[in-house]
């Protein structure tokens, strides 16, 4: 019952935001506070400054205690503008992705409902704001839960940062049950086998970097990174036709933001240069079996990683890195915005 709620609240939120995202986000935010009561917005609402807004995780709750307002403490009217918000950031793939990430909890506690270890709850996932909504201050918002973390930070009316942005699954395929043979991150795998799958031999010599996937994405949850090591294969060393499916891969990650801030990403990595991006996988070839790869440029940096529960359980996460276009939570920007320097829009 709990997913299908999810869901009917999801089919109610798909409708067109209007005006830029920010704007929709500030929009938005505004009549989800405005709906709150005093205690349950006490509990939605952070200072902007702090260690809070950056305070971040992909594991359960029971492992990495969370703040903000749960969609299982909302009323249902709440949930819709919670549910709002969080369509004012992404796509309507990606507010589909989202959502059928918090559907697969309710997956997980049947599958574990002979020897349940954890709360698995499809309403136990975290809005918070972080200052006051505006098109004219600073002001952001996270969507945090179970394999769900997203974060936003505008400053004067302009997104200066969408990152980081980690969507995971488990199990990645459902292999039993009425959702049998259901991928929510099917996406990604797919762009990505399809690209290493492309590249003949000595190509491949570039691009597989460890015939054995890490066990996780490398950045973890890091709350500040730099690039890793540069590997893999540059996207000058392509085919047109392969640097076509690394396009396709990448959007893969862009596209599940809102238009704009998936056009923004895209220009960022033109204006760095495309043959500056390389791809890099670790792992087996072979469908079922462990495998990692990132896609890495100047500006930003792709990980996926499958390989926990018999590589039945996905990780993947966008992060950007670069000073001169905002780093994640858009640290630097902020910085310069302190100083009274202007920012690029």
């Amino acid at each position: 019952m709990k997913a299908a709620y999810i869901l009917a609240v999801s089919a109610l939120a798909l409708t067109d935001a209007a005006g830029p995202s920010p704007a929709a986000m500030a929009a938005a935010a505004t009549h989800f506070l405005e709906s709150l009561t005093p205690e349950q917005r006490q509990q939605a609402t952070f200072a902007f400054e702090g260690d809070e807004r950056t305070h971040w995780h992909f594991i359960l709750t029971e492992a990495f205690p969370r703040n903000g307002l749960t969609v299982k403490q909302m009323t249902p009217s709440q949930r819709v503008l919670a549910h709002d918000l969080l369509q004012a950031g992404l796509s309507q793939r990606g507010y589909l992705t989202a959502t059928q990430i918090m559907a697969l909890e309710s997956v997980l506690a049947v599958l574990e409902a002979a020897q349940p270890r954890f709360v698995r709850d499809p309403e136990r996932y975290f809005f918070s704001i972080f200052g006051t909504p505006s098109t004219r201050g600073t002001w952001g918002w996270r969507v945090e839960g179970h394999h769900l973390s997203l974060h936003f930070t505008v400053i004067d009316g302009t997104l200066v940062a969408g990152a980081p942005s980690f969507f995971g699954a488990n199990p990645a395929e459902v292999r039993e049950g009425p959702k049998k043979g259901l991928r929510v991150l099917g996406p990604e795998e797919d762009a990505a086998r399809a690209l290493v799958e492309s590249l003949d031999s000595s190509q491949r010599k570039r691009a597989i970097i460890n015939t054995d996937a890490p066990n996780d994405i490398v950045t973890m949850a890091n709350v500040k990174i730099d690039p890793l090591s540069p590997v893999g294969i540059p996207a000058s060393a392509l085919t047109a036709a392969q640097r076509a499916q690394l396009k396709k891969l990448i959007d893969v990650y862009a596209g599940y933001m809102a238009d704009d801030i998936a056009a923004d990403r895209l220009t960022r990595i033109e204006q760095a240069g495309w043959d500056k991006v390389a791809f890099a996988w670790a792992g087996s070839l072979e469908r079922g079996q462990k495998h990692y790869y990132r896609v890495q440029g100047p500006t930003f940096l792709i990980e996926y990683d499958n390989t926990q529960n018999d590589a039945n359980h996905i990780h993947s996460v966008w992060r950007d890195f670069n000073r001169d276009f905002g780093r994640d939570f858009g640290e630097d920007l902020l910085r310069e915005h302190v100083r009274g320097t202007p920012h690029n829009d």
